[in-house]
């Protein structure tokens, strides 16, 4: 039996202790505000932490390590617990720079540790197809994408928080939209030209970036792409979609977090029924991306225990924040 350990005792962290629980056992949890830790500690048996460093030290037995901690801390905290000899699943974004991915990625290869970047819309049922269908060429040659992200969150999610600060944030492509980026360079491929535009329209001294951006990219394989990303959608999460046309297929997944077949046109015989999938993650004032978090720890047992390649490694990771710096700094 795996036995797990929690850093950031939050919403994602409260989500990562119930799936722990399912795949092993929680030993133990941490956070900077003892009351969130110990809170989690009692609901599943585990013992609480307010300092990363002392559960690392003195808490025998861990084999995995869930970093759920703000963006901002992703890095040190992932190498944190590789250095103390552990596994690690690190929450979306893997870090807030490429620089701070690689230092991770060497860091895991030099433990001999197993890193983990949390990529849940990869489960979603119509990308799952999509995926295969472009991976086994019935789709062909791809021409051209439209992504679009149009999400809402207002005031009270910035309130009082670390959302909306450069240094624990980093922005709507880190906090958002990471998981839209990482299915670009999954199921399309490379980036190799960006140009891109963003501004702050209704979020001016709650947040200290923008709030929507629109980019026009060239991937590696001469596809051309479109993208646009907002947090402005009004009262609600509205879209989350991306559109390819290919040579053999032309294809939109909707929704509002890529979670349904809008369309689908090709030379197969019929679209296949697809499966409903999980709810999105449910946080209350607003709703994320899908709750996949059940295959995530699925996959990662399959990893350690039975050696099966891990399709979500720190080098996944990386190539989505290369193409969120990017974006960025062809947006500045």
């Amino acid at each position: 039996m795996l036995s797990f350990a929690i850093i950031g005792c939050g919403a994602i962290g409260n989500r990562h202790a119930l799936h722990a629980s399912h795949a092993g056992q929680l030993l133990a949890v941490c956070d900077i505000v003892e009351e969130k830790a110990c809170r989690l500690a009692k609901e599943y048996g585990a013992r609480a932490y307010k300092s990363v460093e002392d559960m690392l030290s003195l808490e025998s037995g861990i084999d995995v390590v869930a970093v759920c901690t703000p963006n901002g801390w992703h890095a040190r905290h992932t190498l944190l617990a590789l250095k103390a000899g552990h596994h690690v699943i690190c929450e979306k974004p893997m870090a807030l720079h490429a620089a701070d991915c690689r230092q991770m990625i060497e860091q895991a290869m030099l433990a001999g540790r197993q890193l983990f970047v949390v990529k849940q819309n990869r489960f979603n049922p119509p990308v799952a197809l999509v995926k295969d269908m472009l991976d086994s060429g019935k789709c062909g040659r791809i021409y051209s994408i439209q992504m679009n992200a149009c999400w809402s969150r207002g005031p009270a999610y910035y309130r009082d928080s670390w959302h909306g600060s450069r240094e624990m944030d980093g922005g709507i492509l880190y906090t958002q939209f990471s998981h839209f980026i990482d299915l670009l360079c999954w199921m399309i491929g490379g980036v190799k030209e960006v140009s891109a535009i963003a501004n702050n329209f209704a979020h001016r001294g709650l947040i200290a970036f923008e709030d929507t951006v629109a980019a026009t990219v060239r991937f590696e394989s001469g596809a051309l792409g479109s993208l646009h990303f907002s947090i402005n959608s009004y009262q609600n999460n509205m879209e989350g979609s991306l559109l390819i046309v290919a040579e053999k297929a032309t294809i939109k997944i909707g929704g509002q977090y890529l979670n349904t077949l809008e369309y689908l046109r090709s030379d197969m015989d019929e679209t296949p029924v697809l499966p409903a999938g999980n709810h999105a993650n449910d946080y209350g004032a607003y709703q994320g991306s899908m709750s996949n978090h059940d295959k995530i720890y699925g996959h990662v047992k399959a990893v350690i225990e039975e050696r099966q390649p891990n399709q979500f490694d720190g080098q996944a990771g990386l190539r989505t924040v290369e193409v969120i710096e990017k974006i960025y700094k062809a947006a500045t």
